[in-house]
């Protein structure tokens, strides 16, 4: 059998707070619900996610429904995008974004590169591929770094990509070993933003 990830990208969350606190809106919290009863019926047995509560939140209606834990890896946490633990408005982000996908050294003072948020995420999913091989493991996480390490794979995975995910969203990723062989979208009803 080969190794399935499922990259979830988390939930609507509000527009301002604390990066690593922020948790879902309403509508995030019934998206979750939903989201859990997809991945239920995938039967995933592994459950993975980045420490920030949104992505948390996002994955953990499916943790009690199947009675796993939720393992949880520092460093599939979103790109840091500048020092400030506050989210960063679409305004400064967009143009980040854009520069950070035509140069992948470039970053915001204090902030990190797509280069090295990519290689401290890429390093977790090799090790969950080699931890949970042949098992359903899904990862919660957050558009820039889920994009990144889906990239790493392939390079059609772009700021294109990112622009056209929704939250929340979920890729379903085949791997052989470490080798990626086919990614699926799997489709949440109603969940475009």
């Amino acid at each position: 059998m080969n190794t399935f990830i499922y990259m979830v990208r988390h939930g609507d969350s509000p527009k301002e707070g604390n990066e690593r606190t922020r948790g879902l809106t309403e509508k995030g919290e019934t998206d979750a619900r939903q989201l859990a009863a997809i991945l239920k019926a995938e039967e995933v047995n592994v459950i993975t996610s980045s420490p920030y509560t949104r992505s948390i939140q996002t994955v953990e209606k499916l943790a009690h429904q199947i009675g796993e834990e939720i393992i949880v890896f520092e460093d599939l946490k979103e790109r840091v995008f500048t020092l400030e633990d506050e989210r960063i408005s679409d305004q400064k982000l967009l143009p980040l974004l854009e520069k950070s996908f035509v140069d992948f050294n470039y970053s915001f003072e204090g902030g990190e590169s797509n280069a090295e948020c990519q290689k401290r995420a890429i390093k977790v999913l090799k090790e969950i591929l080699s931890v949970y091989k042949e098992q359903k493991i899904v990862i919660g996480t957050h558009g820039a770094v889920m994009t990144l390490m889906m990239a790493f794979y392939d390079n059609k995975y772009d700021l294109e990509f990112l622009h056209s995910t929704s939250k929340p969203d979920i890729y379903k990723m085949e791997f052989k070993d470490q080798t990626l062989l086919s990614v699926q979208r799997v489709l949440i009803k109603n969940s475009r933003n």
